[in-house]
C-alpha cells in the first residue's frame, strides 16, 4: 500500500513556492531612436502579468532619462509578449528637461525611488 502511495504521490504536480513568483529580470537594451525619442526593450521571466514587465520598461526609461540629465519622459507605447516563458516588452519613450505635455508623464526621480524600493533593476 505504502509504494502504491508513492507512486501516487510522483504524479501530483509540484506546489508554487515563493521563489516561483520572483521576477527573474534578463536584461535591457536602450535604443535611441531620434533626439529625445528612445526604445527600450526588456527581458523577464516569471513576471505575474503584462504589466510587471511595462513597469522593468518603465523603471529603465526613468533610469535612462536621468543619465541623460533630464528630469521627465512622456510614454508613448509599450508592447508585450510572451513566448516560451521569456516576457518581452517594447517600449517608447520620449525624455525631456521639462514636464512634457501629454498624461502618460512620469517624473524620473520619483519612479527610480519607486523603482529601487520595489527592486526592479534599472539601465
Amino acid at each position: 500500500m505504502a509504494l502504491a502511495t508513492l507512486a501516487l504521490a510522483a504524479c501530483d504536480p509540484a506546489v508554487p513556492v515563493a521563489s516561483d513568483f520572483i521576477p527573474e529580470y534578463k536584461g535591457i537594451e536602450t535604443k535611441l531612436l531620434d533626439g529625445d525619442l528612445v526604445q527600450f526593450n526588456v527581458a523577464m521571466t516569471k513576471a505575474q502579468s503584462g504589466q510587471d514587465v511595462a513597469d522593468y520598461a518603465e523603471c529603465a526609461a526613468a533610469q535612462y532619462t536621468l543619465i541623460r540629465g533630464y528630469g521627465f519622459a512622456r510614454h508613448v507605447r509599450t508592447n508585450v509578449a510572451q513566448e516560451g516563458g521569456i516576457w518581452r516588452g517594447d517600449a517608447v519613450y520620449t525624455i525631456s528637461p521639462s514636464l512634457p505635455r501629454g498624461i502618460k508623464t512620469i517624473d524620473a526621480e520619483v519612479v527610480v525611488a519607486n523603482c529601487v524600493e520595489k527592486g526592479i533593476p534599472r539601465v
